[in-house]
């Protein structure tokens, strides 16, 4: 489900404006957004203990080795440690995440459901907001994202 929209708040994050740049490291990852400029970026806000996280980390996974050239950023808001690199294990998540127990970032988007991703397009610009679990393989996204990165692509 592709959604569109503001946030409540004094500077709701909008689709058509910058993203909110931020920065969190958890100790063994760093993730800072403004870094990412030139890629389309698919930001992911999610934690271990819900059940849509857990039911679109596979198709994340496999849009993350067909499209290389798309950046998949998560951020787990777990507050504990073993559960979050539990999830990580037990799930065999490859993409570039990073946990996030004060929620300094999702404070920044406004998140207020899980899972809840943003479609940053090359300039830094948030073009899709999308909440819940999507499916990653539908073709309606795929062309979507090949439309804002159409360099290589790999099973689509």
């Amino acid at each position: 489900m592709l959604l569109s929209g503001c946030n409540r708040g004094d500077h709701p994050v909008q689709v058509g404006k910058a993203a909110p740049d931020f920065t969190v490291s958890d100790g063994t990852n760093t993730v800072h957004l403004a870094s990412y400029r030139g890629k389309t970026v698919l930001l992911n806000f999610w934690w271990s203990q819900c059940g849509p996280c857990i039911q679109e980390t596979p198709g994340l996974e496999a849009l993350h080795h067909d499209r290389p050239d798309i950046a998949i950023l998560g951020v787990s808001i777990d507050t504990d440690a073993d559960s979050y690199r539990s999830f990580l294990s037990r799930y065999h998540v490859d993409v570039t995440t990073v946990r996030d127990p004060d929620q300094t970032a999702a404070k920044l988007y406004h998140t207020e459901a899980w899972p809840e991703t943003y479609i940053i397009d090359k300039d830094g610009v948030i073009r899709r907001k999308i909440v819940g679990d999507p499916d990653w393989f539908n073709p309606e996204i795929r062309t979507y994202l090949r439309s804002l990165a159409p360099g290589p692509a790999q099973g689509l």
